[in-house]
């Protein structure tokens, strides 16, 4: 199928290009999204008649767009979730997840405007894009913990292996300090049992 493009979409092409799309691909995103028209005779010199006030208002928008990106663009959020000690979430953090704490953030975006591949379904530090325009995209990570102290921690540079192994290091350090207190304590009592009794040896001088 032909369409007219009435915004940049990207692989595909610019405002005004007439590309070829597959049926579905434009029945069920491109058109009901009023990203194109079928590029009929009609639709086309009816785009030409409004070329310069589309051009216009794309130009507004994506000043918007790139002001807001300004402010999002680098800033790190935090998802709480619950996991396995291996960091395997029980569930994922989705697009809307990430809508959701953008959004309580201060800045509003919607699910679709996240552009993930694939669901996040571990803990540690997650890059995402945002699509603010179709010529403006920003990146936020996304910092997936099952604390706060843990995703301060992360935030640092550790990951949730890292932080596992010394958890793991200092359990056997505090246990190998208890076993040296009770040698200690048990060679202390030894020396108690072997030092002469100042009576055993007044019997003696005697």
């Amino acid at each position: 199928m032909q369409v007219i493009l009435l915004e940049r979409v990207a692989k595909l092409g610019q405002m005004g290009e007439v590309v070829n799309v597959k049926e579905g691909y434009a029945r069920n995103f491109l058109l009901p999204q009023k990203k194109a028209l079928r590029a009929s005779k009609d639709n086309i010199k009816a785009f030409e008649s409004q070329k310069a006030q589309l051009e216009a208002q794309n130009l507004e928008t994506r000043k918007e767009a790139e002001a807001l990106g300004k402010q999002l663009d680098g800033q790190q959020y935090i998802v709480i979730r619950s996991a396995s000690d291996s960091g395997a979430l029980y569930g994922s953090v989705s697009t809307r997840d990430v809508s959701d704490v953008v959004s309580e953030g201060g800045i509003t975006i919607d699910r679709r405007q996240v552009i993930q591949p694939q669901p996040i379904k571990e803990l540690g530090l997650h890059e995402m894009t945002i699509r603010l325009h179709p010529e403006v995209e920003v990146t936020v990570e996304i910092n997936v913990a099952r604390s706060p102290e843990e995703a301060e921690l992360q935030a640092s540079g550790k990951s949730i292996q890292q932080l596992a192994a010394e958890e793991e290091a200092q359990a056997e350090f505090e246990i190998a300090e208890l076993f040296d207190d009770i040698g200690s304590a048990g060679m202390d009592d030894d020396g108690d049992d072997q030092r002469p009794s100042r009576s055993n040896t007044d019997d003696d001088d005697a």
